[in-house]
């Protein structure tokens, strides 16, 4: 059995160690709720965008715009989104999963620290990372983006495919992988747009109202499709954030509720080896006395 004093020290480790975990815990909390926020934010860009996208798609035709096109499938292009620090669970590492059963030709782009190291290890065709702040302005983010879709725009890469942790609730982080482009049929991808609009864009369906578009639809749409990219994979970015923050903050709570589980079985364990060498002192006080009779 351990001396008093090592069961000592190790309580006081324990101890230090929960109030770290706590501390940790809470600023992963705040840091949560700041990135629910900001992707809650985007919502009413989505409906209006899903509501000028709902009165060009009669006066436009898809084939116009490269991001309508699909082309075959040469070279995969995959964005990693990822965490920078640890300490928030599996998240990376169901990432990497993902990324580890893709078995065809493709160019990889990281945001991230951690998934930057990861490609890196493996030595996959990484071409470029971006570093991104943890409150992941728009401004950082559309390095990476704008990157990216030139390498979809010169024929680099034939497909823009996100690879990221879906924030669906505090406990629950799902990793998947998105494809951006080549978009869907226009009709197909207003669906899409509105399905994360929300009601107000439904409500712009059964409008009967005539819009006029100076100059034309189709510059209209060759405008508007590029910010339809730039808010969506930011989106997947603040997704990423909530994810992270959400999984650092179970993560530390397991550790501090397992740091106090530990804390009480190590008083236990102190106070029967205090017990121990009392009732040994008496022992052997006793086997004294009984002699020196």
């Amino acid at each position: 059995m351990a001396s008093t004093r090592d069961i000592r020290r190790r309580i006081k480790s324990v101890k230090n160690t929960r109030q770290i975990t706590k501390a940790m815990e809470l600023v992963a909390a705040s840091k949560m709720k700041k990135a629910q926020q900001a992707a809650l934010a985007s919502r009413p860009y989505a409906q209006l965008l899903a509501k000028i996208l709902v009165a060009l798609a009669p006066n436009t035709s898809e084939q116009l715009h490269p991001f309508l096109v699909r082309r075959t499938v040469k070279t995969r292009g995959i964005l990693l989104i990822t965490s920078d620090k640890g300490l928030c669970g599996p998240l990376n590492a169901n990432l990497f999963k993902i990324v580890a059963e893709i078995k065809t030709p493709a160019k990889f782009y990281s945001v991230g620290r951690k998934g930057t190291q990861f490609l890196a290890r493996t030595k996959r065709d990484l071409i470029a990372d971006f570093p991104v702040q943890d409150r992941a302005p728009f401004s950082e983010v559309k390095v990476a983006i704008d990157f990216v879709v030139k390498q979809y725009l010169e024929g680099v890469i034939d497909t823009i495919e996100i690879v990221y942790p879906r924030f669906k609730n505090t406990l629950v982080q799902e990793p998947v992988i998105r494809p951006v482009l080549p978009l869907d049929n226009l009709r197909q991808f207003i669906e899409s747009i509105q399905r994360h609009a929300g009601a107000v864009a439904e409500e712009e369906i059964n409008s009967q109202r005539l819009f006029h578009f100076e100059p034309s639809a189709e510059s209209v749409l060759n405008a508007l499709l590029p910010f339809y990219v730039h808010r969506e994979i930011y989106q997947f970015v603040l997704s990423t954030r909530a994810s992270e923050h959400s999984a650092r903050m179970v993560a530390m709570k397991t550790a501090k509720d397992n740091a106090t589980k530990l804390v009480g079985e190590l008083t236990l364990e102190y106070n029967k080896a205090r017990q121990a060498a009392i009732t040994q002192e008496i022992l052997e006080i006793a086997a004294s006395s009984f002699s020196s009779a």
